[in-house]
């Protein structure tokens, strides 16, 4: 029975693997967090990503076959004034996670984003497209990317992009709050890419390993690599904004839909420079592990529908 390290498990995306209990058949689940505690408030394993140094340790006691690290600095406009931290967490602390793992043959998971891009394309970027991060987040996810691939372990590296859960910090809880308490909000909508749930990409990611358990070597090697585990079509974050209020009203969650009018980037100053197109191409994975990645739409039917039941 494999041992599945399963690190950042009080994140919104660690916390979604721990709900939807995916990884229950694959193996047996070690949760690990930086404070030792899950989103619940039980007890989990430490691990903390900043000090990259103490890794090691809970690595050789642990001895996982599969660690799945959705641990990450995500504080995008933060980064810019802690590159080091932020490199830290995301490009050493992954570096000893990728040579830990080849040196003892373990799998590793590990999630990227559409950061490590310029966001001047103008089609979906496919896995091999060149990388130009914008910004010191970017730069830090790029680092981790470039460590696994120089250790020589086996790994899927997952590229996903504008992430969001019913739990958690993100875009669709900040316009539910949002939509409730003003008439009239302004969005972004020269900023294109594919929304993608928690849920997605949790059982996206189960379909990838159950896929490699059953593998022989040859297929292994064809399987890992990079891969692009995002939602399938694209919208702004105007349109997105749009569809969560017209869903969300549909379900009760809100009582009165507020007017969204959109605004350009320019409009809408950040410390951290975004890319403007973050749609990345996702048929390598659905061809390489068999797996239907649905359209934007269908995800955020399913976690309003999700807090629906969770409001009644």
């Amino acid at each position: 029975m494999n041992t599945i390290l399963l690190l950042g498990a009080n994140g919104q995306l660690g916390s979604s693997f721990l709900k939807n209990d995916a990884l229950s058949t694959l193996g047996t689940v070690v949760a690990a967090s930086r404070d030792g505690t899950r989103a619940d408030g039980s007890a989990a394993d430490v691990a903390d990503l900043s000090v990259p140094a103490t890794l090691s340790a809970l690595l050789d006691r642990l001895r996982p076959n599969i660690i799945i690290n959705t641990a990450a600095y995500t504080a995008v406009d933060r980064a810019e004034q802690e590159e080091f931290i932020a490199t830290t967490v995301n490009g050493e602390a992954v570096s000893v996670l990728a040579h830990w793992a080849a040196a003892h043959r373990a799998l590793l998971v590990h999630y990227s984003t559409d950061y490590v891009f310029d966001g001047l394309a103008t089609a979906p970027y496919p896995v091999d497209a060149a990388t130009a991060p914008l910004g010191a987040y970017g730069r830090s996810k790029l680092a981790g990317e470039q460590a696994i691939q120089a250790s020589g372990g086996a790994h899927l590296l997952l590229r996903t992009a504008w992430v969001y859960a019913p739990h958690g910090h993100n875009f669709l809880r900040t316009m539910l709050r949002l939509g409730a308490e003003r008439d009239e909000l302004r969005i972004v909508a020269d900023q294109y890419g594919a929304p993608t749930s928690t849920d997605l990409i949790v059982h996206a990611t189960a379909a990838a390993l159950t896929a490699w358990q059953h593998a022989d070597a040859a297929e292994r090697h064809a399987m890992q690599g990079t891969h692009h585990l995002v939602a399938g079509g694209h919208t702004s974050w105007h349109g997105f904004a749009s569809a969560i209020f017209e869903q969300a009203h549909a379900r009760g969650l809100i009582a009165h839909m507020p007017k969204v009018l959109p605004i350009t980037t320019a409009q809408y100053p950040t410390p951290a420079k975004r890319p403007a197109w973050s749609v990345l191409d996702n048929r390598s994975f659905q061809q390489r592990f068999g797996y239907a990645l649905a359209d934007w739409q269908v995800g955020l039917g399913q976690v309003l529908d999700t807090l629906a039941q969770q409001a009644r």
